[in-house]
């Protein structure tokens, strides 16, 4: 089997972390982009550097790593600010998964929820995405501790599921029961474990 760089996204409260770790259960290693960037803002890291260069020094904590609160703070209602850091932020990610999928032999998935919106779909071999009604994704929101005003808006901030299928290879639509969804991870693991055997 040769190495296969799959990236994973979806919407908020998708389903694509279940999908995740089901492919992890399957013998996939999967990357998830948040322990990525936690990485890159510890004290001195590469991620860390660039945001005191952008936001100054008052946005690390006491240790020198990223304080993420204040962050947020600084660049949640500041559009700018925020295409400042993504710009800065995910060529980083895109490059550390890189280094990770070429040491593995297998296939490596990156689940990073703004696959499109930072435009690494082209670092991918395959980009699976999965999709659910928008109701149902504000319930799991809320169920998570989100209001559903804030759900609504975060889903609204995000691009358009049209957008994310268009840059995709497979989609997954999550819309019935767990065990519908485990069928269509099933049968996703077996058309990637293919498509890794083809380039073998």
């Amino acid at each position: 089997m040769s190495p296969l760089r799959v990236g994973l996204t979806g919407g908020l409260a998708s389903g694509k972390s279940t999908v995740g770790r089901w492919l992890s259960e399957a013998g996939c290693e999967v990357v998830d982009s948040d322990r990525i960037v936690a990485e890159l803002y510890r004290p001195g890291g590469p991620g860390a550097r660039v945001v005191e260069a952008l936001f100054g020094a008052e946005v690390l904590n006491e240790r020198g790593g990223v304080d993420r609160t204040r962050l947020a703070e600084r660049v949640f209602a500041d559009g700018i600010a925020r295409r400042r850091l993504e710009q800065a932020i995910h060529p980083l990610v895109r490059d550390q998964f890189a280094r990770i999928a070429a040491d593995s032999e297998g296939i490596t998935v990156l689940e990073v929820p703004l696959l499109v919106e930072s435009g690494m779909a082209e670092a991918f071999d395959v980009v699976v995405t999965i999709e659910s009604p928008p109701e149902e994704r504000v319930a799991r929101a809320v169920e998570r501790g989100l209001s559903a005003e804030e759900a609504r808006a975060r889903i609204a901030a995000q691009v358009s599921p049209g957008m994310r299928r268009n840059a995709s290879d497979i989609v997954i639509e999550n819309d019935g029961d767990l065990d519908d969804l485990r069928r269509e991870v099933d049968d996703l693991v077996r058309r990637l474990e293919a498509l890794a055997a083809e380039d073998g």
